[in-house]
């Protein structure tokens, strides 16, 4: 029995009971773990012993647990403990659309094309992924207490993908299109349908069908054609009852190709309301298909008058839907018996701010297509966008705001980086400049300001206007990102390999320097290749009391790879002995992970040197060094390589890892004692093998 205060899995716990549906319950409760408020979904018990309903709800977490969107409801997790089935998702705080429809009775245009423009992106990039809803209804429609619109409970979502011809017609029966009805075939416009019959209902307040059976409007559905808003309505302008209207298109074919060209004709209705822009097309009546006479269709909708029929002689009906079905499941509700003024003001703000940006949007195209801009714009500057197709899950609740980082002074890789860790996106942008090639001389947003996660930075870094910027050459094959390479003058060095979440095995993740740099013709790149995502973890060893080389070697063991080292006074540790590590012993983490660790400097009475890093200080002193000299001569040659940095008259191993000829060129990132110069020398199985380098430190704030 789940109650409040119960534990799931030794991190969520349990508050209290926000919903049921017709296959679980949903309970508001706490990440302990991250310290943030989620919504559980857990599998009842009389579900939970069968293995089809089990399947069954574990594909809908994996059919959504790939999607992050502002318009969709996140899932961070999903799993089983002591034999509870559950679904950790974001609690969205807010009303169904279906309950603020009700409070209305109807909505106002603004708002109905701001709600139905977000829906459709919810669902485009639903399909974009090759998952199909099957049930898009306002009950499954949740608006925020900030007026943000999401898509929620993918119940009976499958992979588009798997082509299954539903055995029954599934969803509620007042939102399903006419293939669901019949028990075909249904796929993303089966959604743009249901999407059609909730702008319908927003627009007038009620369902385009009505009846007293399931069978009855589901019938309604194949045979009959809605009343059009623009009768029913005359202050519904004409753009939105016939862009509803080809949403609710019987045959499949006449409907919207796909949502994003739905959302193209709902935008354009803000600024032309009374425009003859949505294209209908009518249906080649060579059908065989028996019209029935008003006469028969009243007795098929009226269960008193409707006939007995043998059971062998019966059509296969749409089965009736429980009413517990009915229930929003994922959603969270609050205050559901009344609107809050507050909120409708929101939404009214918000409509009006969209219905602006829209119009705004469609004079800057227009103006675009007529060369308005093109007058001024600098030839020399080049633009690179750096993008991934999977984003990170958020580490905080999906409203949270991030700070953006001061990236000015740093290279672009350093600067993409930094943004990667607040889950920012990146734009590169070169200029010309005085500046050191690569450097970053300025950004938008600027820094400290706070933005959403996934927001895009633009980076503006300096080009000289005799170098060449290196190309997005992402998910190409190698040879064809050598052939780009060497058609701009650049010279391929060579190959490495890395993991990549975002690109498939095989194809190009990335370049050393990294794409978007400004370099040299002729200057020499190293293709990165993808190894795919890291899908293996290992546990943690355990490196506390160890000197700093047998750490590293015990790190190296599992595949783990040391990373920033601290210094500290201890009266337990002797020097030279780690006493802290940033991963706690047993903790199973991702092969490559790097694990941070504190050296001891013995008794602080006895210490003759100062710590690299004093445990008050607020900075490191960080370098990156990139060696392209292949201390193996052959493919497939391996051994232990370590590299020995002397800075201010000491020495000290900074990188200790068993490597392959296959891992050069490698960039190192090492850390000193201050921001003064240092020298590196690199060790193969603990003999020196190569020159020494420079290396420049910087003062990087923690």
């Amino acid at each position: 029995m789940v109650s409040p205060g119960m534990l799931i899995s030794e991190r969520y716990e349990i508050m209290d009971k926000v919903g049921s549906g017709g296959m679980a319950d949903v309970y508001s409760a706490k990440d302990l773990r991250l310290n943030r408020h989620i919504a559980i979904k857990i599998l009842k018990q009389e579900y939970s012993s069968d293995a089809k309903f089990v399947a069954k709800f574990r594909a809908e977490a994996q059919s959504v647990a790939g999607l992050s969107h502002p318009n969709i409801v996140n899932v961070y997790d999903v799993g089983e403990d002591a034999g509870l089935y559950y679904i950790v998702m974001e609690l969205v705080e807010g009303i169904t659309l279906k309950k603020f429809i009700e409070s209305k009775g109807k909505l106002e245009i603004n708002e109905v094309i701001g709600i139905g423009i977000q829906i459709a992106q919810g669902i485009d990039e639903a399909h974009k992924n090759h998952i199909i809803h099957r049930d898009i209804k306002p009950q499954n429609i949740i608006i925020s207490k900030e007026g943000k619109v999401k898509v929620t409970d993918f119940g009976i979502a499958k992979a588009a993908t798997s082509n299954t011809i539903t055995s029954n017609a599934m969803g509620s029966v007042h939102y399903i299109s006419p293939e669901q009805a019949r028990g075909g075939y249904s796929d993303a416009k089966s959604d743009i349908y249901s999407l059609g019959v909730t702008i319908y209902e927003m627009l007038s307040g009620k369902v385009p069908f009505e009846g007293e059976s399931t069978v009855s409007v589901a019938f309604a559905h194949v045979h009959e054609a809605p009343v059009p808003l623009s009768e029913l309505d005359s202050s519904i302008p004409m753009s939105l009852s016939r862009i509803v209207q080809k949403c609710m298109q019987k045959k499949p074919d006449f409907r919207y190709e796909n949502a994003e060209a739905l959302i193209l004709d709902l935008r354009r209705a803000v600024s032309e309301p009374d425009g003859n822009y949505v294209v209908i097309e009518e249906p080649v009546t060579d059908s065989p298909t028996i019209k029935l006479s008003d006469d028969m269709i009243k007795t098929i909708k009226d269960p008193q008058n409707r006939p007995q029929v043998r059971a062998q002689e019966r059509p296969a009906p749409v089965k009736e839907q429980k009413k517990e079905e009915e229930k929003p499941v994922a959603p969270v509700e609050f205050d559901d018996t009344k609107m809050d003024p507050k909120l409708e003001r929101i939404l009214k703000i918000c409509s009006g701010i969209v219905a602006v940006i829209i119009v705004v949007v469609l004079i800057l195209l227009i103006a675009k297509v007529m060369g308005v801009f093109e007058h001024g714009k600098k030839a020399d500057s080049s633009e690179v966008t750096t993008s991934a197709s999977k984003e990170p899950e958020a580490s905080a609740d999906a409203n949270a705001l991030v700070e953006v980082p001061n990236l000015v002074g740093h290279d672009i890789e350093e600067a993409q980086k930094m943004l990667e860790e607040k889950n920012l996106k990146s734009v590169l942008e070169g200029k010309e400049s005085d500046k050191p090639v690569n450097e970053v001389i300025d950004q938008d947003p600027p820094a400290g300001k706070e933005v959403e996660e996934y927001t895009v930075v633009t980076i503006y870094y300096s080009v000289d206007k005799d170098d060449v910027v290196i190309p997005d050459v992402t998910k190409k094959s190698p040879e064809e990102a050598q052939r780009m390479l060497e058609e701009l003058g650049l010279l391929v060095s060579g190959t490495t390999s890395q993991y990549s979440d975002s690109v498939d095995e095989g194809e190009v993740c990335g370049t050393n320097p990294v794409i978007g740099s400004s370099v040299k013709k002729g200057s020499s790149v190293t293709i990165v290749i993808s190894k795919g995502p890291k899908n293996e973890t290992v546990p943690v060893p355990n490196i506390v009391g160890r000197s700093e080389a047998v750490a590293l070697e015990k790190l190296n063991e599992v595949n783990l790879e040391g990373g920033k080292v601290t210094y500290a006074y201890s009266d337990t540790y002797v020097k030279g002995r780690i006493i802290k590590q940033s991963k706690k012993a047993g903790t199973r983490v991702e092969q490559g992970t790097r694990i941070d660790y504190t050296v001891s400097l013995g008794p602080k009475e006895e210490a003759t040197e100062a710590p690299t890093e004093a445990p008050e200080d607020k900075y490191i002193y960080e370098a990156t060094i990139t060696i392209n000299a292949n201390p193996f001569e052959y493919e497939g040659e391996e051994g232990m390589i370590k590299l020995i940095l002397t800075q201010d008259g000491k020495s000290k191993a900074v990188f200790s890892k068993k490597m392959s000829y296959s891992d050069f060129p490698y960039k190192f990132t090492i850390y000193g004692w201050s921001d003064n110069n240092g020298t590196v020398k690199m060790c193969r199985d603990d003999k020196e093998i190569a020159d020494s380098w420079n290396v420049e430190f910087r003062k990087v704030a923690k």
